[in-house]
């Protein structure tokens, strides 16, 4: 795994449960603005799944982008995460 990626994975384990960010927002955070479409791959390929919450990371636009167990598996944690959120 190249640094790059280790630093995107590490700054999407910081967003907070039920909380989402772009890939925009990740690519600033790592210091590398221009870099978005590039977190997006990363994530795409996140071996970490379960543990990484690649699936807080949304489009610029609004749009929940693409994930590896679908769009509406991606929708479901983002609200279910809300939910949990709440209930603290």
């Amino acid at each position: 795994m190249t640094e790059f990626e280790k630093k995107v994975l590490r700054t999407v384990l910081k967003i907070p449960l039920g909380e989402v960010r772009t890939y925009k927002w990740v690519a600033e955070k790592i210091g590398k603005p221009k870099a978005y479409r590039a977190v997006g791959r990363v994530l795409a390929k996140n071996p970490f799944i379960l543990f990484i919450p690649c699936h807080r990371v949304i489009r610029s636009c609004g749009d929940l982008g693409k994930y590896y167990l679908g769009k509406k598996i991606k929708l479901d944690l983002i609200n279910l995460e809300k939910k949990i959120k709440n209930m603290i």
